[in-house]
């Protein structure tokens, strides 16, 4: 996308239009004019290609058509962020004066233009560009003094947080963050695209990588950009940074200074976050347990959709944010619980506060949009309407008898506001327009010049009658009229009769002589003429200074704002567990510091919500991974194993981001990392195959958990040959076992495994409960003591729907092989090659067992049959095979 050369002859415009793009070769240009921003040549290609727009041709360059396509300035948002999506970044090149303040500089002079702001996807702040309910991060990853980095931003909010990147932990820090942008060193970019072998190469996340020049990373710059932003001597009120997060935390700053053109949103100061802080949980394991994304890459099916029940998108955000980053502390967890715990208790509160959390705009991304000069009355009107509902919401808290602590905290952070509410109040109109150039959203009465000139843009017409009747009295000429034409304005017409003795009157401009008529103006109608001319543009300009004044009056409470929409978040995250907690008859979990994992009638959150919907219960089952910290789970596909790891999972992660838990009980040993191993898929795009993912997986499980994690399995070895899975899996149990010394569970069908619960102190097995019922399966989904005795491979597939031939032929071969398994290694393989040839000669074939259908199939003749003979015959044989 770079710009290309500029020949003799090309016009102004084309040259101003290559000057600016040779500034942004990587960026696509919307090049503004008029009511269009227009994009040429690659640009044009690329995104027409992506917004399925025509792609025209305008004029010639190097003899050749200039590819060109455009879309309308009104409309832009939408184009913008179907291109964000795609990882583009944009230009926006505005006009920067009208095309008769260029005239005023020469006939030839071309309208100025400039680049206004870098559009990339980690630096959205509009609300159609965003989604409500999810944070937009911006990520920096720096490396400096021995030490790495991971520094986050959403501009949107203003929430900005740096974090240690301990070795081979980056891949699960990208997890959980998501990012839509991350900002690399060029050097460390160099290396991550040539697959260099460093932590880079890493990286999974489907975020844009932009490379940034290595002074964006200076680490001592960084301190001066932070001592600068915050206004600050020191930053060590902040906490204290190591060379890495200051590194980290400088290149953001940087680069939000550099693509909004110096204008920087409001910034929190940016908090530190230890590494051990969360939950860790890597990539693979946040898909296989679908966390925040179901199986379709939406929210749907997901962990996330299921038990978001917020009412604001800051709450929903800070939901998602909980699930994301599981804490590990249980004094910080108990705070969460115990407000939780404050909600589900009492229906009325919740039920006041979840109403008035409604009527609460997201405050946090319109301040942000006011503070980058990007915001407009709706965002004030959100300013008032957010804060007037959090200062009802601080007034129904005082009634609160010894609150919880986070209560008492955030109702502080609720109050304050009531000067900038009123004055919001008193300016705006209730309902005022996205921009500020649309006007009318400053209230009547609120300002007596902007009524002035309202009033003469609006009843110009009334205000010259009221004059041309004063006029009338004035001169006592009843046939004076006030007229108004495009050459001389607004003028003063008489009959001649009267016209001379006007002339003496020095009040009295003379204008016009006509045949029957004379034409005047006085000093008032030639200003009233001015006035009303002008008062449009006036009233308009008069707004927008207002505007400014009330931004600038938001902005000066920015940090007391920010701070309110995070305790807004607090107030719904933890209403809305509280009411699903309620409805849902969840339980409060224990979580402390020992190694327990017990969870009486534990249920499947997601699983349950589904079976709700149908009418039916889902059964719930108890686990221990006290003292048998290892167990070893079999029975039969669609029995429900991987159902039962899920959630036990789930509902570690649910407890230790301050949830209550879908179970009767739960006490859960705080868990340091996540790990599974659950699902099967190829990773073509890398060469992998399904048991080469597999295999990376559990390697990263084996040499990452620790006695304080929780790892679930199911079915490690199964992409390989029998022996060789089996082998793998009983080494790979052993070593969880014997040296992680985790706690896990392990699902599979090699049944020799559960020889291992006799051989492992710390272990034990368990099943999957089935009943037989004649000739068929059904699945209890209770989870039993012991080991399962089959599999019960056939009669699933037999469920599934395949062919009764299939079935019946997979019986004979499963009964001839489970007898030569019992009568040793050597008959086994005989019953394999010898006794079961599927394309067996008919004279080596065993016999049918319906000897009947045998003899009748032998004695037809087919070609002696008529047509009514053969149906005939085929009801025949059918009766027979029936029996």
């Amino acid at each position: 996308m770079t710009a290309p050369a500029i020949p003799p002859g090309t016009t102004p415009s084309m040259r101003q239009y290559f000057e600016i793009k040779a500034q942004h070769p990587d960026a696509l240009l919307f090049f503004r004019m008029g009511d269009f921003y227009e994009l040429f040549f690659e640009d044009a290609v690329t995104a027409a290609a992506a917004l399925d727009i025509a792609l025209t041709k305008r004029g010639t360059h190097l003899d050749k058509p200039i590819p060109m396509c455009g879309v309308p300035v009104h409309s832009a948002e939408g184009y913008l962020a179907r291109l964000t999506k795609t990882g583009l970044s944009i230009a926006i090149c505005e006009q920067m004066e009208s095309p008769a303040e260029a005239k005023k500089r020469g006939s030839k002079s071309v309208v100025r233009r400039d680049v206004v702001r870098l559009v990339t996807p980690g630096t959205l702040t509009e609300d159609a560009l965003l989604d409500a309910r999810a944070a937009n991060h911006l990520l920096a990853y720096a490396e400096a003094g021995g030490g790495a980095a991971l520094a986050q931003v959403d501009i949107s909010t203003g929430e900005m947080a740096v974090t240690p990147v301990a070795a081979g932990t980056l891949g699960a820090d990208l997890a959980r963050l998501s990012p839509s942008e991350i900002l690399v060193s060029e050097r460390a970019f160099e290396a991550w695209v040539a697959g260099d072998g460093g932590v880079l190469p890493l990286l999974e996340s489907a975020a844009r990588v932009t490379p940034l020049g290595t002074a964006s990373f200076d680490s001592a710059s960084a301190t001066k950009r932070l001592k600068d932003l915050y206004k600050v001597a020191s930053l060590e009120g902040f906490g204290a940074f190591d060379r890495a997060q200051l590194s980290s935390l400088g290149a953001l700053v940087d680069y939000i200074a550099i693509t909004q053109k110096g204008a920087l949103p409001h910034l929190r100061p940016p908090r530190i976050e230890a590494a051990d802080a969360a939950m860790r949980i890597d990539a693979a394991t946040r898909r296989n347990l679908e966390l925040v994304e179901g199986a379709g890459g939406g929210r749907a099916g997901s962990l996330l959709a299921t038990v978001d029940r917020t009412v604001t998108g800051g709450g929903a955000r800070m939901l998602a944010g909980r699930l994301n980053a599981p804490l590990t502390d249980p004094a910080r967890i108990a705070r969460r619980l115990d407000t939780v715990a404050l909600f589900r208790d009492d229906t009325a509160l919740t039920e006041d506060l979840r109403a008035m959390l409604r009527a609460a705009p997201d405050i946090a991304r319109a301040l942000s949009r006011l503070s980058l000069g990007r915001g407009g009355p709706r965002d004030l009107a959100a300013l008032r309407d957010g804060l007037d509902a959090a200062t009802a919401i601080a007034i129904r808290l005082e009634a609160l008898h010894d609150p919880p602590d986070t209560i008492a905290r955030v109702e502080t952070m609720l109050v304050g506001h009531d000067a900038l509410v009123e004055t919001l109040r008193a300016a705006l109109v209730a309902e005022p327009p996205m921009l500020a150039r649309d006007g009318n959203f400053i209230a009547p009465d609120h300002d007596r010049a902007l009524d002035a000139t309202r009033s003469l843009r609006d009843d110009s017409r009334l205000v010259i009658r009221d004059l041309e009747a004063r006029l009338k009295g004035g001169t006592g000429i009843g046939a004076l009229k006030v007229k108004y034409n495009g050459v001389l304005g607004y003028f003063i017409e008489v009959p001649s009769a009267h016209g001379e003795a006007l002339t003496k009157d020095e009040a009295f401009i003379h204008r016009q002589t006509m045949a029957n008529a004379m034409r005047f103006t006085t000093p008032e109608l030639a200003d009233l003429d001015t006035r009303i001319a002008q008062a449009a543009a006036q009233a308009q300009e008069r707004e927008l200074a207002i505007f400014e004044d009330l931004r600038a009056l938001a902005l000066e409470r920015a940090e007391a704002v920010s701070s309110t929409a995070q305790a807004l978040a607090v107030l719904d995250v933890s209403a809305a567990l509280g009411d699903l907690a309620m409805a849902g008859g969840w339980v409060r979990p224990r979580v402390d510091d020992s190694d327990a994992f017990a969870i009486e009638a534990g249920r499947h959150p997601v699983v349950e919500a589904a079976l709700s919907k149908e009418d039916a219960a889902f059964v719930a089952n108890d686990i221990d991974l006290g003292e048998d910290r290892l167990w070893m789970l079999t029975g039969p596909n669609m029995a429900g194993k991987s159902t039962f790891l899920r959630q036990n999972a789930l509902i570690a992660v649910l407890a230790q981001s301050g949830c209550f838990v879908p179970a009767r009980s739960a006490h859960i040993g705080a868990v340091d990392a996540l790990f599974s191993r659950v699902g099967a898929s190829d990773d073509l795009a890398r060469g992998r195959s399904t048991f080469m993912v597999e295999m990376v997986e559990t390697a990263t499980i084996l040499n990452q958990s620790t006695p304080r994690s929780l790892v679930i399995l199911d079915e490690i070895g199964r992409g390989t040959a029998t022996f060789d899975g089996l082998s793998i899996a009983w080494a790979v149990l052993e070593h969880l076992h014997d040296v992680n010394r985790c706690r896990g569970l392990f699902a599979t069908h090699y049944h020799e495994l559960t020889e291992l619960a006799a051989r492992l102190d710390h272990a034990r097995n368990a099943a999957m409960k089935v009943a037989e019922w004649e000739g068929d399966i059904v699945f209890l989904h209770e989870v039993e003591p012991g080991a399962a005795t089959r599999s019960y491979g056939v009669q699933v597939a037999r469920k599934a729907g395949l062919p009764p031939m299939v079935i019946e032929r997979a019986r004979d071969v499963l009964r001839r092989l489970e007898k030569g398994d019992a009568q040793g290694g050597e008959a086994r393989i005989r019953a394999i090659v010898d006794d079961l040839p599927l394309f067996a000669a008919a004279e080596a074939a065993t016999p049918p067992e319906n000897a009947a259908l045998a003899e009748a199939v032998a004695a037809l003749d087919p070609d002696a049959l008529s047509p009514r003979e053969a149906q005939e015959a085929l009801y025949r044989l059918k009766a027979l095979l029936n029996g």
